[in-house]
């Protein structure tokens, strides 16, 4: 080459835009796209033995079709065994439950009662019957043991083996006609029959003989309890099996969306069974004690709860709509006993769910007294708390049969309190802005076990507290989440870890000790561990009105800098991903370092709305959907531009289920922030989703349609100037397809030409084939280069 070309060449070099070269990645859309198996094994579903000398986990070293029981044992750390199919048929339950010294365990097995005694490593067959036995207990000791079968309680005596019905619930209402109420033409054909078959008339005397001989030993006649065709749930028996408790529910579920199957394995068209729409959902249910030494029942009346009859603020803004003040459906949960069987608490809430009364009963009279009462305009939920129609909540007794626990956010964050119930006095046990997570009483119930975020909003540490309160000690120290199982004895932590680059491996470590923890997988595939997987810059950014937003920032190597920005936008709404430990969108998470290798800066926000930041976080959404979640996505973009020199004309955005909803919002809202979007699985129109989440936010599109109109998107479709990515799943029976249907036609009709609709026919919700991953995802990263940068 001669110096005039050189030369040349050198300029031409030097005037090409930065990073020309250099945006290439060892990463791939198909590659990342692929079976996660190609990422390694990574155990899961962590419980141990029953001596607490092994740990057993599932794990999928052999990239068989699905995973299988492993373990590891505690004298040989450095061994990965696989569980055979006869130490997995001789191993104890993953249920059950412990008697007082947690020498024995209780638990069922195809429908048959076990009992697996830890001293001999003996599991023994305690009783078949016909009949499926449910959730079995301990009571008084470890001599008697409560159960349910076919919506009835029973006592089975270990020493004695002897079985007793303690209730007599029938399903239906009491029969209305006797054996002697039949009809002419009845009476005759049963008379005919008699004469023919004589053994059928014998069997019919031997019965009636049997009947009078029950009733003339009997002091009375049995109690029955008929339910009317509601169905029986939560049952609870009392230690000292004086009383068993049970919820009667009544749900009408309203008409179903049909979700068509148009790929069938039989080549046919066909329905799949899907959810009704929000507000067409009722449920009610009512609390039942039984009295089994009286062999009576009876119906607690929650009419007269402090409140029960407030109105939502909301209405309000309603001034025209007559509404009427009256005792709100309630829907209590299952009862709590003492120890000593004498007491009773329930958690009862207000089908709005705007309210939770935790109520003490007088388990003579069936009266009640309201304890606490917990108010959230908005919604309640939060660790430990719940939502109205599903969802783990903390609530039981002491040992010393007086003081209650619960969680509450009535400081603002989910807390650890205690109640006593004969003085009323509630304490709050942990104080801070953080949440509490799982509180379980230690074996000798003098201390608590907790997971918190008090160190930080997106880590996890395990803590052990006091019973009565007091300084938390710290028994982990790792940064990220912390997820641990103590041994039975409780001397040793099994911890499942995971940091934003480094998928869950288990950990062993003392509980106690300052040692570091041991760790015992290492999960990772070669190929996956190739990689240098990013770290996120974790940030804060001021929003419009003041407050510190959270986010995850993936920034480029500045020779590969293209000035464009992707925002990302998790799905559940109520949900935490810009946290410290691996996500579970890890398909996002690879892509975002793809992104990155490409020039991209991406940003992924823990919106209003989102999980792991308090009360007022939760219900910042609250009657709007798309307000501030929306906004704190474009106050991000204004960081971006403002901190890392993004240029306000490349900017996209995307997310799946409620990201695709807030990017539907945001590409028909915000158009001067956003110039591409690719919307997933979206959310178009709140009144057609459901309603046990959709209610919370909401309310009902009947009674609140305000909330409704200025939350949906195909309300805004005019709105849309940039480039629209709508991908769905045709088998979607969470949110339909139909959803989407219908904002294409709205888009049609608008006469709307920069979008595309991508459908899969086989997918659901949550798409499994990694071809409709691939394709979705080279759509996305297709449209942000084209529409962005112009490529």
């Amino acid at each position: 080459m001669s110096f005039k070309k050189f030369v040349h060449f050198t300029i031409f070099l030097v005037m090409l835009p930065a990073g020309f070269f250099a945006q290439t990645s060892a990463l791939s859309v198909e590659k990342i796209m692929q079976d996660p198996k190609w990422m390694g094994t990574f155990p899961s579903s962590i419980q141990w033995g029953a001596q607490g000398e092994n740990i057993y986990f599932y794990y999928n070293p052999e990239k068989n079709a699905a995973d299988s029981l492993y373990k590891i044992n505690l004298s040989k750390k450095d061994r990965i065994v696989k569980v055979s199919r006869d130490e997995r048929e001789e191993m104890m339950g993953r249920r059950g439950e412990f008697d007082a010294d947690k020498s024995k365990k209780i638990y069922t097995d195809d429908q048959n009662l076990y009992i697996y005694t830890l001293r001999d490593k003996s599991r023994k067959l305690i009783l078949d019957i016909p009949s499926r036995i449910e959730d079995p207990v301990f009571l008084n000791g470890s001599n008697i043991i409560g159960f349910e079968s076919q919506d009835n309680a029973f006592l089975y005596n270990l020493t004695e083996g002897t079985l007793k019905q303690l209730t007599n619930i029938n399903k239906g209402s009491e029969k209305s006609k006797t054996e002697d109420e039949i009809s002419e033409r009845d009476e005759w054909i049963q008379t005919e029959n008699l004469e023919l078959l004589e053994v059928v008339a014998e069997r019919k005397k031997r019965a009636e003989d049997s009947k009078k001989y029950r009733e003339s030993i009997q002091e009375k006649e049995k109690f029955e309890f008929f339910t009317k065709e509601k169905n029986v749930g939560n049952m609870t028996i009392a230690p000292s099996a004086a009383y068993v408790s049970f919820n009667l529910i009544d749900r009408e579920r309203g008409k179903s969306t049909a979700v068509p199957n148009y790929v069938d394995v039989s080549g046919y068209t066909v329905d799949l069974p899907a959810r009704s729409k929000v507000g067409d959902f009722e449920y009610t249910a009512d609390l039942i004690i039984y009295n089994t030494e009286k062999d009576t029942a009876y119906t607690i009346d929650f009419s007269g709860l402090p409140g029960i009859k407030d109105l939502p603020d909301y209405t309000s803004e309603y001034p025209d709509k007559e509404w009427e003040e009256k005792a709100r459906e309630v829907i209590p949960s299952t009862v709590k006993f003492s120890e000593d069987g004498k007491n009773a608490v329930v958690n009862v809430r207000s089908t709005d769910n705007k309210d939770r009364w935790i109520v003490a009963l007088n388990l003579e009279d069936g009266s009640i007294k309201s304890l606490d009462r917990q108010r959230d305009e908005a919604w309640l939920a939060g660790p430990g708390i719940g939502y109205t129609f599903y969802g783990y909540e903390t609530l039981d007794w002491l040992p010393d049969n007086k003081h209650i626990y619960f969680q509450s956010e009535e400081s603002g964050f989910s807390h650890l309190y205690l109640l006593n119930t004969k003085t009323g006095k509630k304490t709050q046990l942990t104080k801070g802005d953080f949440e509490v997570f799982d509180p379980v009483l230690s074996n000798d119930k003098k201390h608590w076990y907790l997971s918190t975020s008090e160190v930080d909003a997106g880590e996890r540490h395990f803590y052990r507290m006091p019973l009565m309160g007091g300084k938390m000690e710290k028994l982990t120290n790792m940064p990220g989440n912390n997820q641990v199982y103590l041994s039975p004895d409780e001397t040793q932590m099994a911890i499942s870890h995971s940091t934003a680059n480094k998928p869950w491996e288990l950990y062993l470590k003392k509980t106690g000790s300052s040692e570091k923890a041991e760790q015992l997988t290492q999960g990772q595939s070669d190929e996956f561990a190739s990689y240098n997987w990013r770290e996120p810059e974790y940030i804060q950014f001021k929003a419009r009105d003041g407050a510190m937003v959270p986010a995850r920032l993936y920034i480029p190597e500045t020779r590969v800098k293209n000035d464009a920005a992707v925002v990302f936008v998790h799905g559940a709404g109520y949900l935490q991903n810009a946290h410290k430990w691996w996500s579970s969108y890890f398909h996002e998470y690879m892509f975002h370092n793809l992104l990155t290798d490409l020039g991209y800066t991406v940003i992924d926000i823990d919106y209003r709305g989102s999980a792991g930041y308090g009360r007022d976080w939760r219900t910042g959404i609250y009657r709007h959907m798309g307000g501030k979640d929306l906004s704190d996505q474009v106050d991000g973009v204004k960081y971006l531009i403002e901190n890392q020199n993004i240029d306000p004309q490349k900017v996209g955005i995307y997310g799946g289920s409620y990201g695709g909803f807030i990017t539907l919002m945001a590409m028909f809202n915000e158009p001067e922030t956003f110039q591409a979007g690719a919307a997933l699985r979206s959310v178009t129109d709140w009144a057609h989703y459901n309603h046990g989440y959709t209610a919370n936010i909401l309310n009902e599109p009947s009674q609140d349609p305000i909330a409704y109109r200025q939350s949906s998107p195909i309300y805004f479709a005019e709105g849309l100037q940039g480039d629209l990515l709508i991908a769905h799943g045709m088998l979607d029976v969470n949110v339909h397809f139909q959803d989407v249907v219908r904002l294409a036609q709205r888009l049609i009709e608008l006469k709307k030409e920069n979008w595309e609709l991508a459908v899969y026919p086989v997918e659901d919700h949550g798409f499994e084939e990694p071809s409709s991953w691939t394709d979705e995802y080279r759509r996305i990263l297709e449209l942000f280069n084209k529409s962005l940068l112009g490529k």
